[in-house]
């Protein structure tokens, strides 16, 4: 749509064009339109849906909209959007809203299930955080969903409760973390007063909350290793000091290197890689192993030969250990270890619940961990018990910075920390510094005009305040 080149121009052509005539009236005129065999209404709901303010919607069949000539058209769903399976059920409004000094908890969960239909719980599952103020965010995929919240405890729990209320989704493997008083005041202060009161040092957003549509859940980009057809052993945080300890285990960290650089298990072994996505690589190369055609058994290859068959048994002791692997909560290692099984390794274990539900149960007296975890909210990163760490987020590269790397030279707020420096351009930097200026002056990244195509410069004292935001945020 062309825009008009000045606020004058607009309101000259407001008065040439008439208004429309009243809605019910042009209906009533119109003809039934005829039923087509490409449009069709094709999505009922069962239940009102959740608006943002908590009242309900009323479902909808057919959208009317005005086109420049102010001809009611009508439009209906089509058919490649309608879906044929189950469909979500759409939760009541809760009774009451959470209490604004009620205690808040963080709750890690995830689920591997057969999921084709995920889109359809988007929508409810957001209108339903929202108004229950729950915050962090949450990924479906036709492989599941994986998500990290915060909220009381009880709007946390119902925001379960309506995923578990889809079948394939019961069982929910979930990981519980307690929230520092001092968070919780921040917290609270900054809900009681407006989104923007506590600034970036508020660790969880009620007023934000992420449902994403992905392609999957963890994404290791290989659709052939399923972790719902088959998963390696689950050993609790009880049990995994003495697997780690046998000389015959290898233990394997599969998270990314800005996460182990700040802590991992004694004696793992860290892959070194930058994302997720790299682990099948560092598998290959690591244990050298390559599939046979029906992919069944795995061969050995050596100085790019292949070893007779006598000799694979053999070679699997060695180039095949067991193997014990663990991740921040679980979720990664349910792929690791699928895909491990996958190339022919037998004894394959992971951690049940991961770092952080170790670090919850194991005394520190008694523990293996060196260091602390990384977690993906604004607490960085936890120590034993889930009490929050001494590392802060360098917002240039989201990864852990800690007192000492603040102070080196190459550390700028928001722009840039001695682990990126040197891989951001200049232009990068200043991009980066021009974000930062916007959040420090309104509090959000691309001030009050964020969207909007400016016309003309207005002096600033033509009538805005800069310090005052405008109410189109």
């Amino acid at each position: 749509m062309e825009a008009y080149p000045n606020a004058a121009s607009m309101l000259r052509s407001r008065t040439t064009i008439p208004p429309p005539p009243p809605l019910l009236a042009l209906s009533a005129r119109l003809p039934s339109p005829s039923p087509s065999p490409l449009l069709s209404p094709s999505v009922t709901l069962s239940k009102p849906t959740l608006s943002c303010s908590g009242t309900p919607k009323p479902s909808l069949h057919r959208f009317s909209l005005f086109s420049h000539s102010h001809t009611l058209q009508t439009m209906t769903l089509s058919k490649c959007f309608s879906h044929t399976g189950p469909t979500v059920p759409i939760p009541e409004p809760p009774g009451s809203e959470p209490q604004p000094d009620s205690p808040l908890v963080v709750v890690s969960f995830y689920k591997f299930a057969d999921f084709p239909d995920h889109t359809l719980m988007r929508n409810p599952l957001k209108q339903l955080c929202q108004r229950l103020r729950v915050s962090g965010g949450i990924i479906l995929a036709p492989e599941g969903i994986n998500g990290s919240i915060c909220g009381s405890r009880e709007s946390v729990e119902d925001v379960l409760a309506f995923v578990e209320g889809n079948d394939r989704l019961k069982g929910l493997r979930r990981v519980e973390s307690p929230v520092s008083p001092e968070e919780e005041a921040i917290h609270h202060g900054h809900s009681a007063a407006s989104p923007l009161a506590a600034g970036e040092d508020a660790p969880f957003r009620w007023d934000h909350v992420r449902v994403k549509l992905k392609k999957e859940i963890v994404t290791l980009g290989m659709p052939t290793v399923s972790p719902i057809e088959r998963v390696g052993k689950y050993v609790g945080p009880e049990e995994w000091n003495a697997l780690i300890n046998d000389p015959d285990t290898v233990v394997i960290d599969v998270r990314n290197n800005y996460e182990t650089r700040i802590g991992k298990f004694k004696g793992a072994v860290d892959p070194c890689t930058t994302s997720f996505r790299e682990f099948p690589s560092w598998v290959e190369e690591h244990f050298q192993l390559s599939e046979t055609d029906d992919g069944e058994h795995p061969k050995v290859e050596v100085n790019n030969s292949v070893q007779p068959a006598e000799k694979e048994m053999e070679n699997q002791k060695q180039h095949m250990p067991r193997v014990a692997m663990y991740c921040t909560g679980g979720i990664r290692c349910e792929k690791a270890t699928s895909l491990l099984l996958s190339k022919g390794f037998k004894e394959v274990y992971h951690l049940e619940g991961g770092i952080l539900k170790y670090l919850e149960e194991v005394p520190e007296t008694e523990s293996l961990w060196e260091g602390e975890c990384f977690v993906f909210d604004k607490r960085v990163s936890v120590e034993h018990g889930l009490v929050p760490g001494n590392f802060k987020l360098c917002y240039g590269c989201k990864q852990p910075v800690s007192d000492a790397d603040m102070e080196a030279p190459e550390f700028e707020y928001g722009v840039s920390c001695p682990h990126c420096f040197a891989q951001k351009s200049d232009e990068e930097k200043e991009r980066a510094r021009a974000r930062q200026t916007q959040f420090e002056r309104w509090g959000i990244i691309g001030g009050p005009d964020k969207g909007r195509r400016p016309t003309t410069q207005e002096p600033e004292s033509a009538g805005r305040n800069p310090n005052q935001l405008s109410r189109s945020i």
